[in-house]
């Protein structure tokens, strides 16, 4: 039991500072120290700092998931509004961190995707599973007519996510929502707009 909880230790320190200061200047030094963990003792947890921080990045994304699945979910509210309201929710999210952290998964994608195969493979894994309950809520507006047709809704959730991402790339250089809020204006005026009637 004293092994596992020390393990979690390490995974939340390693949460935080991976958040706060990126993969590499993250170093085992820094998440044990922020563990209040003794030297040596990641290593009787984890093989190696890759193999870390991809287990960093599913707790990361299991977050995210409970948050899509929040916001999408079937209340009665319109596809479109759900879209809406999960990018709300992300929003209010960034903006307590004065539009400085951004997204885990974008960043670690921007500094490991070069460097890791493992890490890189699990990032093309979690943006697939990530799309699929955008894709289910745009096929519901696309069959009610709410949402273009023009694009199949995988391809639409796709261009949601990446779009999204380098909305928020560009809010850190920023450290201004102006690029969140424009993405959102123009996104809803246009691929998910009303289909125009014949």
């Amino acid at each position: 039991m004293a092994r596992q909880s020390l393990r979690e230790k390490l995974l939340d320190a390693g949460f935080r500072t991976i958040w706060n200061s990126g993969y590499a200047a993250a170093g085992v030094r820094d998440i044990v120290a922020a563990a209040d963990a003794r030297p040596g003792s990641f290593t009787n947890h984890f093989a190696s700092k890759e193999e870390f921080a991809g287990e960093v990045l599913d707790r990361y994304f299991a977050y995210v998931s409970g948050l899509v699945e929040a916001a999408l979910a079937q209340d009665g509210t319109p596809p479109i509004g759900r879209l809406r309201r999960y990018l709300d929710v992300i929003t209010s999210k960034l903006e307590a961190h004065d539009w400085a952290r951004g997204c885990m998964i974008g960043n670690l994608s921007l500094e490991t995707a070069v460097h890791s195969e493992p890490l890189r493979l699990q990032l093309v894994a979690i943006f697939e599973r990530w799309r699929q309950p955008f894709a289910a809520c745009i096929a519901e507006g696309q069959a009610a007519g709410d949402i273009t047709r023009a694009f199949n809704a995988d391809d639409l959730a796709d261009f949601l996510l990446s779009s999204w991402q380098g909305a928020m790339l560009r809010m850190k250089v920023e450290r201004s929502p102006a690029p969140l809020e424009r993405f959102k204006k123009i996104i809803f005026s246009t691929v998910f707009a009303k289909e125009p009637t014949q």
